[in-house]
C-alpha cells in the first residue's frame, strides 16, 4: 500500500512539473508591438508584479496590455525610463500566466525607442 502511495505521488508530482515546464517554455506567440508606452506600474498585494500599457491608436482605443517577469530587470529599467514615448516591444505570449508572473498572458523580453510616426514636423 504504501509503494502505490509512492508511486501515485510521484505520478503526480511529474504531471504538475510538466505542466508548469509546459507554460514556461512553450510560447504561443512571439511578435512585436509598437505605440505609445502611457503606464508601468508594479502592483499587487501579495504578489507585486509589472504592469503596463501600450497605446497603438490615435485616440488611445487600442489598448496593448502586457506583464514584465521580474527576472528582467533590465527591461524594467528601460520601460521605466521611457514611459511617455514610443517604444517598439518584442514579447512572448504564453498559454496561460501564474499569479506571481503577471496579469496578462503577454510578456515583454525586450524594448527598443523609435520615432513616432505621428509627430509632424
Amino acid at each position: 500500500m504504501k509503494r502505490i502511495l509512492i508511486i501515485i505521488a510521484a505520478v503526480c508530482v511529474l504531471i504538475v512539473a510538466i505542466y508548469f515546464a509546459f507554460i514556461y517554455y512553450v510560447p504561443y506567440s512571439e511578435g512585436y508591438r509598437s505605440g505609445e508606452l502611457i503606464r508601468m506600474s508594479h502592483k499587487g498585494v501579495l504578489m507585486k508584479t509589472w504592469e503596463g500599457e501600450l497605446s497603438q491608436g490615435v485616440s488611445g482605443s487600442q489598448i496593448f496590455r502586457f506583464s514584465v517577469l521580474d527576472s528582467d530587470k533590465e527591461v524594467i529599467d528601460q520601460l521605466n525610463t521611457l514611459e511617455g514615448q514610443y517604444v517598439k516591444l518584442t514579447y512572448v505570449e504564453r498559454y496561460k500566466t501564474f499569479s506571481w508572473w503577471g496579469d496578462s498572458h503577454f510578456f515583454i523580453t525586450a524594448v527598443r525607442k523609435e520615432t513616432s510616426p505621428f509627430k509632424y514636423k
